[in-house]
């Protein structure tokens, strides 16, 4: 009971934060859709061509739905530690787990209103330029893959900002890397070797990018994917660092609270 509780008012504070920021939440709305245009229009030399639109927007869909997940975690726990609410809640029998999932949920559901608002933007960009944007229900996989695994990692993120303090920058900074070499612009198979096995391998969409457009562009089969490492890999990827996620974080907090350093910034 006192898990559920905790769950639940760590969703409805996320959700209120996203409701009193309604207005900068509107900016990124705006601003999101339009850096998209821009870069269709930078790939396409001054134009919007339709053999772009589609295969960028996947990509910038899982961009936009990483950067705001991660950082709206991020930032909401390390505002506790600023605030000191967070070792408060750590005398309480609260488990740190139901306040640590409450978290990821209401981060989620925050991210989706941006992601959509780009997906709005692309499939009507399309539409201008006589395409479509199709829709398959396999396409779920790799959308529950990206989730999973952007949870992972901002739990990584959330675990070393307990003990490190200023990590501020890597957050900003692994967005940038998933734009240049996650192959969310540019598809993995069009980079060398190394950065496309190290993105498969590390980065949380890259697996559901290329999962994406193999089945919504190709028209593939999600069991006979013809790009990246299959679906075996498409699952246990974001298993993988969610897993890592847990263990890190765990590791670290167990470590915060040993030195009695969660109310320190």
């Amino acid at each position: 009971m006192i898990f559920a509780r905790g769950f639940a008012a760590e969703v409805r504070k996320g959700l209120l934060n996203l409701l009193a920021g309604w207005r900068e939440a509107l900016m990124e709305m705006i601003t999101f859709p339009l850096f998209y245009l821009l870069i269709v229009l930078f790939m396409g030399r001054g134009q919007l061509r339709a053999d772009l639109l589609l295969p960028v927007l996947l990509g910038m869909v899982a961009l936009t739905f990483i950067h705001e997940q991660v950082n709206r975690v991020f930032w909401s726990y390390l505002g506790d530690i600023q605030s000191g609410v967070l070792e408060q809640t750590y005398l309480t029998p609260l488990p740190s787990a139901a306040s640590i999932l409450g978290r990821q949920v209401a981060a989620v559901i925050a991210a989706v209103p941006t992601a959509l608002a780009v997906l709005v933007t692309g499939a009507t960009a399309a539409s201008l330029q006589g395409g479509r944007l199709p829709f398959d229900a396999q396409v779920i996989v790799p959308l529950a893959a990206i989730v999973l695994g952007t949870c992972g990692l901002s739990l990584i993120l959330c675990g070393l900002t307990l003990v490190f303090k200023r990590i501020e920058i890597i957050t900003q900074l692994s967005v940038a890397v998933y734009a240049i070499a996650g192959g969310t612009l540019v598809p993995l198979a069009a980079m060398p070797d190394p950065i496309a096995f190290l993105s498969r391998l590390v980065v949380p969409i890259a697996p559901g990018i290329e999962a994406m457009r193999d089945i919504l562009l190709g028209g593939h089969s999600l069991v006979a994917l013809p790009t990246g490492w299959g679906l075996g890999w498409l699952l246990a990827q974001p298993l993988l660092i969610t897993a890592a996620g847990v263990i890190v974080f765990n590791r670290l907090e167990h470590l915060a609270r040993h030195r009695g350093t969660l109310g320190r910034y």
